[in-house]
């Protein structure tokens, strides 16, 4: 018999969204009756993230959809499930991690021993923010500080619009916690600890 369960595997850094978007086309088929989101990864970059979000949330709106947490499911991963009409979660499995990071190197004193010299034009005062090639000054310090907070902002709203949590209390989910699954269900961000048996 034709199987009537699309199940679809998100592991691994997320830096990309087009071979999850791809797979999750199929879900578009009458014969499908629901999808099953296996996920084991510790999330990645902001962008793909959100478009596999919103693709889930898509899908959503018409079928269910069940997000099963089989190791990590942090970050940008977490972020990704939110839409789902249930997430269950493995007992041994890591949740949550709601927060944003930029980070980078400062190799300018490896720079001068080996010798070492950048040279740049640039137009546009912020424009050689997050170079590693020095110490960042305080003004593009402030500059990604907005931009992280920004995307903060909206990963922590769209995970209480999503899960149906109290924003106001979101030190006590978000705030970048890496929750165990009992934890986590504790604080909302799962509906079931369970296994894979009972997301199918």
């Amino acid at each position: 018999k034709r199987e009537n369960l699309l199940k679809i595997d998100l592991t691994g850094p997320i830096f990309e969204s087009d071979k999850f978007l791809k797979e999750i086309e199929a879900a578009d088929d009458d014969h499908i009756k629901g999808v099953l989101i296996v996920v084991d990864s510790p999330g990645g970059a902001v962008a793909p993230s959100v478009e596999i979000s919103l693709a889930i949330k898509r899908v959503q709106e018409k079928k269910p959809v069940i997000a099963y947490a089989a190791g990590m499911m942090t970050s940008g991963s977490y972020y990704a499930s939110i839409w789902c009409d249930k997430i269950i979660s493995n007992p041994g499995a890591t949740i949550g991690s709601i927060g944003v990071l930029f980070q980078s190197a400062n190799i300018e004193e490896l720079a001068k021993k080996i010798g070492i010299k950048e040279q740049i034009i640039k137009a546009g005062k912020y424009k050689q923010i997050g170079t590693p090639t020095r110490e960042w000054t305080e003004f593009e310090k402030k500059e990604l500080q907005r931009l992280i907070d920004d995307t903060y902002t909206m990963f922590v709203k769209d995970v209480a619009k999503a899960r149906k949590l109290d924003i106001k209390n979101s030190k006590t989910f978000a705030d970048a916690h890496i929750f165990s699954a009992k934890r986590a269900l504790k604080v909302g961000l799962i509906d079931e600890i369970g296994s894979i048996w009972e997301a199918q």
